[in-house]
């Protein structure tokens, strides 16, 4: 049976009050997205560490996953919303979801000795370091560029024996390829409660001794190496506290920032680092710095 989809506008703090709306009206499930994302408007994430007043999005997208026989102009009755409230619907075709996303994942060549393996596919070399991921809520599967960058990042500085502090850890693969390149203590920290959990998932299924933490809860401390592969505005807003995470002389990673971005970045982190632009793959850029 399909599903439908609806997607609402909704302006300011309203997205919670409809969401909860949506949900008290018999939606399947409802996510609220920054309308704004991917252009110079984006905002920082809720509750993002460094920022003195976290606000919500000033433009949403509320998403509501419907049954596919809900008569969708009652519900905007309903809800009272105004009739020229800007709204999109789709069909949600019914599929076997398990069968189609692991047909969407493949193993992923990183580097000569770096691979990403999902679960159900056999190492392709079983001479090179595998980490074994599946695909999740959490974000870092491999299959993004600045994932890609930030594993061969590591595979190049990493000498061995280093602390090493995963900021926006997602699915975990950083930390983790950090353990099995030989690092010694690492962290990671994610304000997604579902990224701690599958972080933790994944670090296990890889046997390796990685810990994670909500930002509340990491322990205090200074760093060898940080990596942070978030996004543009969330690193400008982060800069003193990420700043703040790396010893004197210790290395910084930074991605998720398209190359047109990086000149702000490099300026912003140039007050902390010796800092320049690392390498670059399909529009997005890593950065690495050393800690003056």
């Amino acid at each position: 049976m399909p599903w439908l989809s609806l997607k609402l506008a909704v302006d300011g703090d309203r997205a919670e009050a409809l969401a909860d709306a949506l949900m008290d009206a018999g939606a399947l499930s409802v996510s609220i997205e920054d309308r704004d994302a991917g252009t110079d408007a984006e905002a920082p994430q809720f509750g993002e560490p460094g920022l003195d007043d976290p606000k919500a999005w000033q433009h949403n997208w509320v998403v509501a996953l419907l049954e596919g026989e809900a008569d969708v102009s009652a519900l905007l009755t309903r809800l009272a919303l105004p009739a020229d409230v800007e709204h999109a619907i789709e069909t949600v075709p019914e599929q076997d979801w398990v069968r189609l996303t692991q047909s969407q994942f493949e193993p992923i060549r990183v580097s000569e000795r770096l691979w990403i393996v999902p679960s159900w596919h056999v190492a392709p070399d079983p001479t090179a370091i595998t980490l074994e991921l599946d695909p999740g809520l959490a974000f870092g599967t491999g299959s993004h560029p600045t994932t890609r960058l930030c594993l061969r990042w590591l595979e190049q500085h990493l000498r061995g024996g280093e602390s090493v502090l995963d900021y926006g850890c997602g699915s975990g693969i950083l930390a983790i390829a950090a353990k099995k390149l030989g690092a010694g203590r690492v962290l990671g920290t994610d304000l997604d409660e579902q990224a701690i959990v599958a972080s933790r998932d994944n670090a296990q299924r890889n046997a390796c001794a990685a810990e994670f933490f909500a930002p509340g809860a990491l322990p205090a401390g200074t760093y060898d190496v940080l990596v942070a592969n978030i996004l543009t505005n969330p690193l400008k807003a982060l800069m003193p506290l990420l700043a703040g995470r790396v010893r004197a002389g210790g290395r910084i990673a930074l991605s998720g920032i398209l190359a047109e971005q990086a000149g702000e970045i490099l300026d912003l982190y140039g007050q902390a680092f010796d800092i320049a632009l690392w390498d670059s793959e399909e529009g997005w850029v890593c950065l690495g710095g050393v800690k003056r």
